[in-house]
Formats: C-alpha cells, structure tokens, sequence
C-alpha cells in the first residue's frame, strides 16, 4: 500500500440496482463497500441479471473502489441444530457467495450462528464446495449470548482449522468483540494482548476485514448495538489506538453504524475514522 492509511469504508445500499452501490460509496468518500448481494431478510436468493452484473464490474472498475466485500443474510445459521435450518442457510450462503464471485467481491462476510462449531465446520465445507472460485467466506466474530459461536478466537481457531481452504478468512466487529468481552476495551495493551493471540491462534494474515463500530452496549453485555465512532463506549480514543496497531492495516475497515443523520454509515462516520490513522 502507498499511503499508511488502510482501505476505509462502509457498508452501502443497492437500492437502484447493485451499479448505485459504487456511486454511493464514492459519495461517502470510501476506497472500499460492503453491500448485501441479495435480500438479507429471506432465504430465497435472486441473482443479478447479467446485464446488472456487466454493469457493476464497469462501474467497479472505473472508480475508485480499490476491494469490495458482500454481507450475508441475517437468517443464516450454519452452526443450527435443526436440519431444515441447517440446509436452508447452507443454500442461500452458497447462493450470496456465487453472487460474490459474479461481481468480482473480495469475499462474503456471514455471522456464524448458534449451536454447535462441528455444524458450523460442516456447512462451510459445504457452502465452498457447492461455489467454487476466488471469493472468500469470511466468519465475523459474534456478540455472543446463548450459544452464539464466535465470541470466543478458540471456536473461529477450530472451525478455521478445520474448514482447512484459503478462502477461509476473518472479519474483526469491533462492537461484537467489546460486547463478547473478547476484548475489554481498547487500550494498547490489551489491543496488543489480543491480536497476539490471534497471530498465534489462526494467523493476522487471514484477518481480511474489521467493522469498525462503536458500541451501544458496554463490554462483556452480549448486545449487538452499534454506535456512530466515538459516540459509544468503545469512544474515540479507543479507536485512535486500534489504529495505531499497524498489524491490521492491510484488512479493509468497514463501518456499519447508524449514521449521525440515522440513516446509515455517512461521510462523517468515515471522516472520524480516517482521522485516527
């Protein structure tokens, strides 16, 4: 990378088709977006139209957008003890992942879901083998509560093991991490203390993307709450210092969080954020 500064971005609407997608990103500002493939409220997957995907990769291309990175649908649940649960998330992750590679994305970001990490480990391997190609699938660590897979590096370590593809990788939710009580607050050497243990434990190289938000929720809660960078208890100074560990500049930093204006990741949030490195 020429500057010091890592790939900064935000998670972006399709609305208009998913082409919109680009021009919303640049408006924020972002060199990197996240968007959702396809409906993340429902199981049925709709594949773009050949001519929206010809669209995007030109749009893509011609922009500034240096990396690109889907988000999965929220139903999904690999880890699920119920079978019909179980296919169903295995079959509409397959289908956002083939989105994945239609449009050229870095990869596709997927909450792992509650039950057990050998289902977990199963439906991956499923998932991969039924869409084969470059695009990565990309667990994201969890809040944790109830029997939330996740919110321990110990389980992501296993399962990434175990799953045994490079197209395996990590995303880093800097909200769901503080909430799990993963990491208790951002100070430099817990920060430190943490990713150490990652390095060890799966490797900072498989570590592909961060979403950066703030959080509602105080650590060791168990909520997901997002909150706008430093308006939450992980506050400002704890992301100054998260960005002073140079180790994660080469992962794309995500926000996903509620927007000053409360109508999503804004220009605002990204320019916070730059501001830290």
């Amino acid at each position: 990378m020429l500057h010091d500064s890592p790939l900064i971005g935000a998670h972006v609407s399709t609305n208009g088709g998913p082409a919109s997608a680009i021009a919303n990103g640049e408006k924020l500002g972002a060199n990197v977006i996240q968007i959702f493939g396809s409906s993340p409220k429902q199981y049925a997957v709709r594949f773009p139209a050949e001519g929206q995907v010809a669209e995007f990769r030109a749009a893509l291309q011609g922009s500034s957008i240096q990396a690109l990175y889907l988000h999965a649908a929220y139903l999904v649940n690999l880890a699920s003890p119920k079978n019909d649960i179980w296919t169903k998330s295995v079959l509409n992750l397959t289908g956002h992942l083939q989105i994945a590679e239609m449009l050229g994305a870095n990869g596709l970001i997927f909450h792992t879901g509650s039950g057990s990490v050998k289902n977990l480990i199963r439906g991956m391997k499923e998932v991969l083998k039924k869409s084969p190609g470059e695009a990565q699938l990309i667990m994201e660590t969890s809040s944790g509560g109830g029997e939330k897979i996740g919110d321990e590096l110990d389980e992501l370590a296993e399962a990434f093991h175990a799953v045994n593809s490079p197209r395996v990788k990590i995303c880093f939710d800097t909200a769901h991490a503080f909430a799990a009580g993963m990491i208790e607050g951002y100070e430099p050497a817990q920060i430190k203390k943490f990713f150490d243990e990652f390095e060890v434990k799966i490797g900072l190289q498989n570590l592909v993307a961060i979403h950066a938000n703030d959080s509602q929720a105080p650590a060791n809660s168990k909520k997901d709450r997002h909150e706008n960078i430093g308006q939450g208890q992980i506050g400002l100074a704890g992301f100054q210092n998260l960005a002073k560990e140079k180790r994660l500049h080469h992962a794309a930093w995500l926000l996903e969080v509620p927007g000053f204006a409360g109508e999503g990741p804004d220009k605002e949030n990204l320019e916070i954020l730059r501001g830290c490195f």
